[in-house]
Order: structure tokens, then sequence, then C-alpha cells
């Protein structure tokens, strides 16, 4: 599969070659000079991007606890240059984000991940930096290789995978879903499903990697609600793989949701292959029955501290008959 997706200022280009393809991809899309930010994983996979940038940031070399904000914040002082290229993961696409809201960089990100991050405006500012920041930023173009995108071992490929469901997923029941991001949450969803329900070694990666890409347009198109309200927080506060506590709390958020949000739920079970009674079920199934949050690392202690943060998010009240303190915890512990 290979395409050139326009839209609004930003082009998505999935093509099989795309790392490879990528430095003549920005002359074409004159985003030259630019600065490479990535970690030493990915960097040795890259060395025509390594040899085409005017600076080189790896990011493995800071600590891989660190927050976007403080990773970003570091980094402000370092990169002058008009154009951000970001090759990796969640954390490597947000932390060019986000110096790009203070410095006004155009950014383009070759995603390694199901992360979302390379289609959404949605991200945090750098620390101590927040009032410096101009916008927040949505890449302008997106690199996209699916064998990149897919390359995580089984386990942690269901996890990313159940990231990627939860951008669409999540979409569907707030004030702002329209025909556009229903369309693309309910079409990327069915290609997730259909993808992980294949024999591993016969997967279609394309359509994984184009089911991820449509749930994220659908999340920044539509924003979120409940589900990310919760796994944002639980990361921020409690600790855990982010895309390990979305495949935990993914299929619990939609049960809970089933019944608050029936116009949004209902067609998202049928595109998942379910009945709406079952679909925690199914979600637990194509995210391969993932570990709870426990044995993920979280730290329960801090829980009351997470509760009390998730309902001062305003983004909890975008959820249909927004949940109180105990049914927040009681979802959590489902997951536990």
């Amino acid at each position: 599969m290979t395409f050139v997706w326009r839209d609004a200022g930003r082009t998505v280009v999935l093509r099989t070659s795309g790392v490879q393809d990528a430095p003549q991809l920005l002359v074409e899309h004159r985003m030259e000079p630019f600065e490479l930010l990535s970690t030493e994983r990915h960097l040795s996979d890259a060395s025509g991007l390594v040899s085409a940038a005017a600076g080189v940031h790896d990011l493995r070399a800071s600590d891989q606890a660190t927050a976007v904000p403080e990773i970003a914040a570091s980094l402000l002082d370092s990169l002058s240059s008009p154009n951000l290229v970001a090759l990796g993961g969640g954390r490597t696409i947000d932390t060019a984000k986000a110096v790009a809201s203070v410095t006004g960089a155009r950014v383009v990100a070759i995603p390694t991940t199901m992360s979302g991050a390379e289609m959404t405006g949605i991200h945090r500012l750098p620390a101590g930096a927040e009032d410096r920041a101009k916008a927040l930023v949505r890449p302008c173009l997106v690199i996209a290789e699916p064998a990149a995108m897919t390359s995580a071992p089984e386990p942690e490929l269901r996890a990313s995978s159940m990231n990627a469901l939860a951008h669409g997923a999540d979409s569907l029941y707030t004030p702002f879903t329209n025909p556009v991001s229903q369309m693309t949450a309910l079409r990327g969803a069915e290609l997730i499903a259909a993808s992980l329900d294949e024999d591993p070694a016969e997967r279609n990666r394309d359509a994984l990697a184009l089911g991820s890409l449509l749930c994220g347009y659908a999340i920044d198109s539509g924003s979120f609600a409940l589900h990310h309200v919760i796994c944002q927080t639980l990361v921020r506060i409690c600790g855990g793989s982010h895309a390990g506590v979305n495949a935990a709390i993914l299929p619990r958020a939609m049960a809970f949701m089933a019944s608050r949000a029936p116009d949004g739920l209902a067609p998202l079970a049928s595109a998942l292959g379910a009945q709406p009674s079952d679909i925690e079920a199914r979600i637990l199934e194509l995210g391969g029955n993932p570990p709870g949050l426990g044995d993920q690392g979280a730290n329960r202690s801090k829980l009351s501290e997470a509760l009390d943060s998730m309902l001062l998010r305003p983004e909890l009240a975008f959820t249909p008959e927004p949940p109180a303190r105990h049914e927040l915890e009681q979802l959590i512990d489902r997951a536990w």
C-alpha cells in the first residue's frame, strides 16, 4: 500500500520504504535544513537521515522515565533549525512538537510505533516555558512506514494496537465527534481488529498501520474524554507504560461507556465484530489479554492522588454523564 494524503496543510505519505526515502521526501516538501530527534536504536537504521541532518539529538541520552516537558525544556536552547524531524515513538514526536510550540519550527514525524502522536496537535509543553508557547503543533509532514510502525514483538504490538484503537474509540462520544471523525474512527477500528485477528506471521501490517493513522486522525478531530483522562493521569502519577495502561483500561472504559453512549459504542462494537454487550471481552481478546496495571508496575499507593487529578481534568466533562470518583475507582480496580 502506498498513498499521499493531503489534508489542510498536512501531508501523510505511507510507503513501504518510508524511512529510507525520508531524505528525498524532505527535499520534495522543502523541509530543509532540519535537525533530527531520535534514539540510538532508530538512528542506527536511518543513516540517510543522519547524514542529511544539520544536527542529531539522541533522546536516549536522557532518562527514559523523564517526561516530555522536561526533555523538551532541555532542548529548547540547542534546537535552532526551522524544521524538526522526529523519528521514533510518541515520546520523541511529542518532544519535537513541544519544542516547536515555543520555537515555531515545523515538525516532520516518522513514527516507529502506533502512538498516534504523528497525527495530532495534542501534546504537553516545555517545562518552565509554557507561557512562551505560541500554539499547539501538529506535524505538517508524516512519513509512515508500516513495517517501522508495527515492528514490536507480539505482546507489545498488541498493546500498541490498543493504544491506537483507543484514539478512535474515545473520540466517538465527545461533544466534538463529527461525521468525519466517526468515519475514520470506525474504519480504523475495523482495520486494527481484522489485522489482529490474523496469524502474526501473515498479518496485514499495512492495514494495521493505516488503522492507527485513521484513529489518530479521529481523536485529533473529535478530541477525547474518559479513557484518555484515566490513562494519561495514571501513567503520569502511578507509572506503567503508555501502551500497556491503555490496553488494560480500554476494555473496561468501553464497557463502562456502552450504556452512556450507545450511539457511539454500538457502531464501535460492530466494527470490532462484536455485540455491544461483548465489547469488553472482544477488546481484551484483541489486546491479547494484557497484564493488569499492578503487573505493569503501577503504584497503587498513588491512586488516590491520580483520582483527584482526573476529577480536575476539564476533558472529563466531555464524557456523557461524567463519572463520580467512586465510579472511576471501580473502573480502575477492574483493570488492576
